[in-house]
């Protein structure tokens, strides 16, 4: 088997760090940290070694595109947000950590930031993007299906949710040329549905 520029490879190799980056540590800092190290950091040297450059993988600023639709589904998504408010599962789990006044939370959605970031790096970058050059659709659900798997332990409602928001998100940034569309739509909904947890 041809090793270098090999997307099945570099996607195989890629889903071993998925349990890595589930690390929690003992705080929401440890826990962003292990992410970008195991969602980014290393998959990207994988990726550098396999011969592939960071922009096949989507890292780069990408097509207004992507921009366009990223701001169609934030707009759609604020009901959705709102109806989630009502799910006393989603209500009693977000936001995700403990904070002590308003500068702790800002503080602590940017630590979120940087895990949504690694999310939206792996699984809509590393393992999209080299795939969709042999088969758009296959590398969709390619990622799609761990995507979908690791949101399991959280309310239920977010599975289903996560099964179609990753099809979604993989649409948009395949068009878009890079996975920041998707980035700033994951990371700004759920700030903004943290926000509506905490006042409402």
């Amino acid at each position: 088997m041809r090793l270098r520029k090999n997307p099945w490879v570099l996607y195989a190799l890629s889903l071993l760090f998925i349990p890595l980056a589930w690390r929690r540590g003992n705080s929401l800092f440890e826990w962003a940290a292990y992410e970008a190290i195991f969602y980014i950091i290393l998959p990207l040297l994988l990726a550098r070694l396999l011969g592939f450059k960071p922009g096949e993988l989507g890292f780069q600023p990408g097509r207004k595109e992507g921009y366009r639709w990223f701001a169609v589904f934030f707009l759609i998504s604020i009901p959705i947000s709102l109806y989630g408010t009502t799910v006393p599962s989603m209500k009693n789990y977000y936001p995700i950590f403990s904070y002590s006044g308003w500068g702790d939370f800002l503080l602590k959605e940017i630590v979120v930031g940087v895990m949504m970031l690694s999310h939206e790096a792996f699984y809509r970058g590393i393992l999209l993007f080299p795939l969709a050059e042999k088969n758009e659709w296959l590398a969709i659900f390619a990622q799609d299906i761990p995507y979908t798997l690791v949101h399991i332990g959280k309310p239920g409602i977010e599975i289903p949710y996560a099964f179609f928001a990753g099809i979604l998100f993989a649409k948009m940034d395949l068009k878009g040329r890079s996975f920041l569309p998707s980035f700033l739509l994951h990371w700004l909904g759920s700030a903004f549905f943290d926000v509506l947890c905490v006042l409402l």
